[in-house]
């Protein structure tokens, strides 16, 4: 059995939102078997819990965004590409503004965190979503198309490519493939940042 995984220890971190400004403060901290990843924002004046799940997702223009009722989380993706690298579970994060800070632009920090605080081995097993036959979705025509594909694999590996006519990502590559289950997540995957052209 492969067993649920969460925090042994609380951490902390202070950041400022990299879309808003904002100065937030986050604290991490262990939560139960089967809980998922949950968002609390304690800034408002009755806290509101957003649970991490595909209906949360709002808004992913310029960054990914959760919502619960009027709640909500902008760039929450450094820090699930961290949880999911690692492979945590279950984690509640206590938030005091509506951004997650953006550290150094990348996961690298938050796995830091997450490893800092230690990973507890949880008494429940994983849970697994198993795609039974290929799922895709298109978007656009031609040279602007765009598409993602979901097909049945024993494990968990990602495939991305991205066609962006621009010098320094023609220079660096366009096209990388990650079996999660490798353990490389953190040397491989953690310090990528969001590439910009200001």
């Amino acid at each position: 059995m492969l067993a649920q995984r969460t925090l042994k220890s609380l951490t902390r971190a202070v950041g400022v939102g990299l879309h808003s400004g904002q100065r937030v403060e986050l604290t991490l901290r262990p939560a139960l078997p089967d809980t998922g990843i949950v968002f609390r924002r304690v800034d408002l004046p009755q806290p509101v819990d957003i649970v991490i799940s595909p209906e949360a997702v709002t808004d992913t223009r310029l960054a990914s965004t959760i919502s619960s009722g009027s709640a909500k989380v902008h760039t929450v993706e450094h820090l699930m590409s961290a949880c999911a690298g690692l492979g945590i579970d279950n984690l509640v994060i206590d938030i005091t503004a509506e951004e997650v800070p953006i550290l150094d632009g990348s996961a690298s920090s938050f796995v830091f965190l997450l490893q800092s605080a230690g990973i507890e081995l949880q008494a429940a097993p994983k849970r697994f979503v198993r795609i039974l036959k290929p799922v895709e979705v298109r978007e656009g025509e031609g040279a602007n198309v765009k598409w993602a594909r979901l097909s049945p694999y024993e494990g968990y590996k990602l495939s991305f490519e991205i066609d962006f006519d621009h010098p320094a990502v023609d220079s660096t590559g366009q096209r990388v493939e990650f079996d999660i289950g490798s353990g490389g997540y953190s040397r491989d995957i953690a310090r990528a940042r969001t590439l910009g052209f200001t």
